[in-house]
């Protein structure tokens, strides 16, 4: 990139189709686990009208009323209005989920099997994963993207904890771009915002409601420098949710890392167990690249590792620090391997992840959160002893 560019994120809201349908998927997950850790999950969800159909594959001891975790779902998301065409408790629910396959599972299971090279956990399938990490933000996380998710943020909990805007309605997006010089943020460009509003509300109040209320609130007022403010462009949104575009699980896989600003290895997250590495080693390349920058070794750090279904260590492990390293990347990977384990069993085990954890990395992106395991820095000293 030139030494003085722009580049843009965008985020959604709850209430956006894809993550109505995420955040289905991720309940149903945390619903298995919840009753039994070792639950395997792939739940997909279809959203449109007034109409929702998971599939997929679930393998689990738990005693589940589906239907009810769906429309508890759609609840919590504020879908509860009596103008919604997709309502908690109007929609219709199909299931169409059966049993993990057989072949799958053997390749996951920590057993021997036949034609199965090893008794050890393996990758519940072949994939590239990516984490990143940098020093643009307090959360290490690149700034056009960490920008957008504040203003869905914001927008959320005024319309749910709020009486200042009622006409707010969950449907919602934004898009930040922020110019960059040396690539350190200087200005944000234009900012913007498509919310769903009820239809009685007028579009010059919904203008400046989420210019002085949302956006100079939570945006670093010396970056908002000439800004051009983009507001409901298309001058009304009034019919926004299922109603007016379907939803699909794994879809904003773009809005749930890095914003673009890093590479993505293209599996979504959602509705997976741990064992798909698509989600939990995902997680695990974001902890390593953010205790990699935590620790100074780099202002910026990417990773990248490689599974075979079935086989319980990477096919290969890639560190990027474009540069920015302050001391060799060759020592930095030899610290890594030493520190971390990237086997598929390890994984769940350094990170905790047979929990019901997954509805609170559904929206607003899955990294950059409190309290999330693979956002723990508690590595770095470990990983400053094994560079020496």
């Amino acid at each position: 990139m030139p030494d003085r560019f722009i580049f843009s994120s965008e985020s959604v809201g709850e209430g956006h189709p894809d993550k109505v349908a995420d955040f289905i998927s991720d309940s149903v997950l945390d619903a298995c686990l919840a009753q039994d850790k070792h639950s395997r999950v792939a739940c997909e969800t279809l959203v449109k009208s007034n109409c929702v159909f998971i599939a997929g594959e679930i393998t689990t001891k738990a005693k589940l009323n589906y239907e009810q975790i769906v429309r508890d779902a759609i609840r919590e998301i504020g879908y509860t209005n009596n103008d919604d065409v997709f309502h908690a408790d109007q929609v219709f629910v199909t299931n169409a989920l059966t049993r993990q396959s057989p072949d799958i599972a053997q390749g996951v299971d920590a057993r021997k099997a036949k034609g199965k090279k090893t008794a050890e956990q393996g990758a519940g399938d072949q994939g590239i994963m990516f984490g990143y990490a940098c020093t643009d933000t307090p959360e290490l996380m690149p700034a056009p993207v960490m920008f957008a998710h504040r203003l869905n943020r914001a927008l959320a909990k005024i319309r749910k904890n709020s009486d200042a805007a009622p006409w707010l309605r969950p449907d919602c997006k934004s898009q930040v771009a922020v110019e960059f010089v040396d690539y350190k943020p200087v200005r944000i460009t234009n900012v913007v915002i498509s919310t769903q509003h009820a239809a009685s509300a007028k579009h010059s109040l919904i203008e400046k409601f989420c210019i002085e209320q949302v956006i100079k609130k939570v945006l670093p007022a010396k970056l908002l420098q000439k800004t051009e403010f983009l507001i409901n462009p298309t001058g009304n949104f009034v019919v926004g949710g299922p109603q007016g575009d379907s939803g699909l699980t794994g879809r904003k896989i773009i809005v749930d890392t890095y914003g673009g600003w890093a590479r993505h290895g293209g599996g979504a997250f959602s509705g997976k167990d741990p064992s798909k590495v698509d989600r939990s080693a995902a997680y695990m390349c974001r902890w390593v690249a953010k205790n990699v920058v935590a620790a100074k070794l780099a202002k910026k750090c990417e990773l990248q590792i490689a599974y075979a279904i079935g086989h319980p260590r990477p096919t290969s492990i890639h560190v990027d620090t474009f540069g920015t390293h302050t001391v060799s990347e060759r020592r930095i990977i030899a610290a890594i391997n030493e520190v971390f384990s990237f086997k598929p069993a390890d994984i769940v085990a350094q990170l905790d992840l047979l929990r019901p954890i997954y509805r609170s990395t559904t929206n607003y992106g899955h990294f950059a959160k409190p309290g999330l395991s693979w956002e723990s820095t508690a590595k770095v000293p470990a990983l400053l002893k094994a560079v020496k």
